[in-house]
């Protein structure tokens, strides 16, 4: 449905997009760090979305921030096609399967072993 209206303030929005803004990070390197434990590949790609869940959070709580404050309604759905254009390149990404390798973390002294351009490991 479209419509003309603006956006409004959301007051719960702001506080899950702080939430997940302090928690994300947190979640993104424990598991990444049990990924190379196990070395899971899975488990670290895993990681590398949830810290992309981070940037998409503080977008998102910008966005809903000018809108409350500073009365920027437009601020909100710009922050939206923001988050539209990131989630369209990771589906890219990974349709094409550009995905990052784990290495266990006792042989990440050794090689990395990842692939060119890939800072799964770094």
């Amino acid at each position: 449905m479209t419509g003309t209206g603006e956006a409004e303030r959301s007051l719960p929005g702001i506080v899950l997009a702080a939430l997940s803004l302090a928690i994300m990070p947190v979640l993104s390197a424990v598991q990444r760090r049990a990924g190379r434990e196990l070395g899971s590949a899975s488990a670290v790609a895993d990681s590398k979305q949830t810290l992309l869940c981070t940037y998409l959070s503080a977008v998102l709580l910008a966005g809903l921030i000018l809108n409350a404050v500073l009365g920027w309604a437009w601020a909100d759905p710009i922050a939206a096609l923001f988050i539209a254009a990131v989630a369209v390149k990771e589906g890219r990404d990974a349709w094409r399967g550009e995905a990052c390798c784990a290495v266990p973390a006792a042989a990440e002294a050794e090689a990395c072993g990842r692939r060119p351009g890939c800072d799964c490991c770094g």
